[in-house]
């Protein structure tokens, strides 16, 4: 009899850690992934899809409400301008329709995933988090690390910390600023680094800590609006090396670049006939920024090349590339996109 009495008693503990559970649940929040491709989806035989993804690394479910959904599935290289567009445009519909979506992760192949990130650390118009992951070996691959990195990115975006520091790349434990970071190696899994500024913080087993943030403008406080933009104008990119001809920046302009970033030697210098080709630019209005080619450094706008220039201050030439397709979609006046380089 006493054990006929136990019977409802443990039904009815289980009821209520059945509940507490699915109220637990319901009080984690709600992360969107979006998934474009790259590496991390690349499995042998056919790429992973977005749910998939998920269910790669189901301890997601222990920090956030994961969803799915796929905005593409290629190799970061082949995605196009019109798609990075539609993507900024995407992810801002889903925030500014959704109010209780706590963050965005995004997955990308890692050999553009800096420009990208960039892109939408500039036209995220947003304070929650965008959060962008890859990894270096594909899933058929002995080692494959995405499933912990697409783990470690639903954690930060889940994270009220992570509010306010723009689009964050988290790879291999570490959180580092879309605007700082860099792919520093073809093949290591400690590729992306954010050299002389340093990480902005770490995914540890027990919590995500952050040391710093960005004081540059980004997300929220950007005034570029990508719902504005048809297309994003041709901006080239070009190193300078010993001996270089300027003929190439000729073919640029007349094939229609409408601005340039010169990866210049050091702190500025050309080479070759690179000047005359420059000059041959800036006559033709072509908007030139000049960046280091040496990894880290400020360029300040100045005169160089013969004729007034904006400096890119400490960007890499593929991030300033970035800032000044937006800079010209929105305007040719060399003081407002010396402005821009300048707050962010």
């Amino acid at each position: 009899m006493r054990h006929a009495r136990l019977v409802p008693a443990a039904a009815g503990l289980l009821l209520y850690l059945a509940s507490a559970c699915a109220a637990a649940a319901q009080e984690l929040p709600r992360v969107r992934l979006v998934a474009t491709g790259g590496t991390i989806s690349n499995r042998t035989g056919g790429r992973l899809t977005a749910d998939e993804l998920i269910n790669l690394a189901p301890d997601v479910r222990r920090y956030a409400r994961p969803e799915a959904e796929q905005f593409s599935n290629t190799a970061s290289s082949d995605l196009t301008l019109g798609q990075w567009l539609a993507l900024s445009r995407r992810l801002n519909e889903l925030y500014s329709t959704d109010a209780a979506l706590a963050g965005i992760v995004v997955t990308s192949g890692t050999d553009t995933l800096e420009e990208l990130a960039y892109f939408l650390h500039l036209t995220v118009r947003d304070a929650r988090p965008v959060v962008v992951v890859g990894s270096m070996r594909n899933p058929s691959t002995t080692g494959y690390e995405g499933a912990a990195n697409l783990l470690e990115g639903f954690r930060v975006a889940a994270t009220p910390e992570a509010r306010g520091k723009g689009a964050l790349v988290v790879l291999n434990d570490e959180i580092n600023s879309a605007r700082e970071v860099t792919k520093t190696d073809a093949l290591r899994l400690q590729t992306f680094q954010s050299r002389t500024t340093g990480v902005l913080g770490v995914v540890d087993p027990d919590r995500v800590v952050f040391y710093r943030s960005v004081v540059k403008r980004h997300t929220a406080a950007s005034e570029f609006d990508v719902s504005k933009i048809a297309e994003l104008p041709r901006v080239d990119v070009l190193l300078v090396y010993q001996g270089a001809p300027g003929d190439l920046i000729r073919a640029a302009v007349d094939l229609g670049a409408q601005g340039l970033v010169v990866a210049a030697a050091g702190a500025g210098a050309t080479s070759g006939t690179q000047s005359e080709g420059l000059a041959y630019a800036i006559g033709k209005g072509v908007t030139v920024v000049a960046t280091t080619r040496a990894g880290s450094g400020r360029i300040s706008g100045t005169r160089m090349f013969g004729a007034p220039f904006i400096g890119g201050e400490d960007l890499a030439p593929v991030k300033a590339r970035v800032l000044l397709m937006l800079a010209l979609a929105a305007t040719r006046d060399p003081a407002e996109i010396q402005r821009m380089f300048l707050q962010y």
